[in-house]
């Protein structure tokens, strides 16, 4: 099973940072993880001033000690008096190139990104600071988006886990088992057949019809996803398998907003999958439009 033992959160001071830091604190506790929080800061650095009014900054000289200290204010809603164990660092620098340095630096086990919501997310794949993270990282990455339920909840009831069988997603569902058991979540596997032959019903494939033919597809990939599920797993999690025929993003979307999924867990093989996120790719659009949290997984740790 996986296990997260050191956990990266980049805080950018805005309350979409304060979304990801929530979900961090969670699987922080369920894995007695160390959290880190990461802050990347220019050489002026804006900084809200405690008794100005609205969120007015004003510019300061770059010292780390200030900077790090305004992270620890701004967080402390969420962290409590104590501080709750966090770990702090900032650097100076370019965020995304920053954020990937430290992520790969130990290496971190899991990378946790806010989003700005879903236009400031379409404008993400134009060059901003998380597209660059998804696009260079090796490390796992959980996307947050605003959250759709009352803060301080991120407790993952359903996770849903798209199964293709290649590495990347097979990786993928070790994490979606591992987070089922931490969460005691439902489980959902799911393969979508995407090549549907035309003239269903009057087309035959070699000497099976094309009900047939579809028939024996959903039976081999129904087998292939219960077989690839540990029989120890299988001790603690019943998973649901499905199977189903259409365009993978848009049955992965559509089972997200019909069974209020929490978790999407899949997979991603290398920079040149993930670099086609900007052509439309599934794993694109699944996170541009679920509105749930979206973790990507590398298909192995030695892809580049």
């Amino acid at each position: 099973m996986v296990n997260f033992s050191r956990i990266l959160c980049p805080i950018d001071l805005s309350e979409f940072s304060l979304d990801a830091l929530r979900h961090g604190l969670v699987l922080a506790q369920w894995y007695s993880a160390q959290l880190t929080l990461f802050h990347v800061y220019q050489i002026a650095q804006p900084l809200p001033v405690d008794g100005l009014p609205g969120s007015v900054p004003v510019f300061v000289e770059a010292d780390p000690n200030k900077v790090a200290e305004a992270v620890r204010r701004f967080c402390s809603p969420l962290l409590g008096p104590s501080g709750q164990s966090v770990e702090i660092v900032v650097r100076p620098g370019e965020a995304a190139k920053e954020i990937r340095h430290e992520a790969e630096r130990l290496p971190f086990d899991l990378l946790i990104c806010g989003t700005h919501g879903r236009s400031g997310f379409e404008r993400l794949f134009l060059g901003s600071v998380t597209e660059k993270v998804l696009r260079s990282t090796r490390v796992p990455v959980l996307t947050i988006p605003p959250l759709v339920r009352e803060p301080g909840s991120p407790v993952y009831k359903t996770i849903l886990c798209p199964l293709d069988f290649s590495d990347s997603s097979l990786r993928a569902l070790e994490y979606a088992l591992s987070l089922a058991q931490e969460a005691n979540a439902r489980l959902v596997l799911l393969h979508a057949i995407e090549h549907v032959l035309g003239d269903a019903g009057v087309q035959a494939v070699g000497h099976l019809s094309v009900h047939d033919y579809y028939q024996q597809i959903e039976q081999d990939a129904f087998a292939r996803l219960e077989s690839v599920v540990p029989d120890d797993a299988r001790v603690w999690s019943r998973p649901e398998e499905r199977i189903v025929k259409g365009p993978a993003y848009k049955e992965i979307l559509k089972m997200v907003a019909d069974e209020g999924v929490d978790l999407v867990v899949m997979g991603v093989q290398g920079k040149g999958i993930v670099d086609r996120f900007v052509f439309g790719s599934t794993t694109h659009r699944v996170i541009r439009e679920a509105g749930c949290p979206v973790l990507t997984v590398r298909g192995s740790v030695g892809a580049s």
